[in-house]
């Protein structure tokens, strides 16, 4: 009985394309960051008041550019110096035209102290083209400062934890912002530049990103 072959170019191709397909995805994997932005101050809104805050970031690695981000945050006050916040952004990622990705978290956010201080609680996950949205689930307690330097200028660091919910042996990585409160009411609206950094503490390498937010309260 003569034995079936698989012609030898045939064969390489196969392995070369596979080799070549687990390259751009391991590429694309260890590439996309999650966001970790804020944009935002230490201030709660009023309840039954309204702030929308559309966003652009843009995300290195080290130094390459991997990816930018387009966003829009929305707070309304619940009262007791809290407020309930949505936040939507679609990512685009360099090298991967055809990808559709975007993320939606949300959360409550409590002043500690008055103007000053508060903690932000969202969760979030991922959805879109060739994304496991029930593994993408995290939750990223965050806590934010700020301090006012004149009626029309803050700066606002914050940190923040990046908890995986549904991974397993996920690394919990952790961010750093500090960003800039810029207007001539800043009751009424801000521009916000910001910077910020995410580092996993186990490995080498970080995250960068500038963004500019612009908050209006209607």
């Amino acid at each position: 009985m003569q034995k079936a072959t698989i012609p030898l170019k045939k064969n390489i191709y196969s392995l070369l394309k596979y080799f070549g397909f687990f390259l751009v995805a391991s590429n694309f994997m260890s590439s996309c960051a999650p966001t970790f932005s804020e944009l935002q101050s230490a201030r709660t809104i009023e309840k039954g008041k309204l702030e929308i805050t559309p966003s652009y970031s843009s995300v290195d690695y080290e130094g390459d550019s991997i990816q930018d981000h387009y966003g829009i945050q929305t707070a309304i006050g619940i009262g007791g110096r809290a407020d309930f916040r949505v936040r939507f952004e679609q990512i685009s990622v360099e090298g991967t035209e055809e990808l559709d990705v975007s993320v939606l978290g949300f959360g409550p956010k409590i002043e500690i102290l008055e103007g000053k201080t508060a903690v932000y609680f969202p969760v979030g996950f991922a959805f879109g083209d060739d994304i496991r949205t029930s593994k993408s689930w995290q939750f990223h307690p965050t806590f934010l400062a700020t301090i006012p330097i004149s009626n029309n200028f803050e700066i606002n660091p914050s940190g923040k934890f990046l908890i995986p919910l549904n991974q397993d042996d996920s690394d919990i990585l952790v961010a750093f912002n500090l960003g800039l409160g810029i207007s001539s009411n800043l009751q009424k609206y801000a521009i916000r530049p910001e910077i910020g950094f995410l580092i996993n503490p186990g490995e080498d390498g970080y995250y960068k990103h500038f963004s500019v937010g612009l908050s209006v309260s209607p």
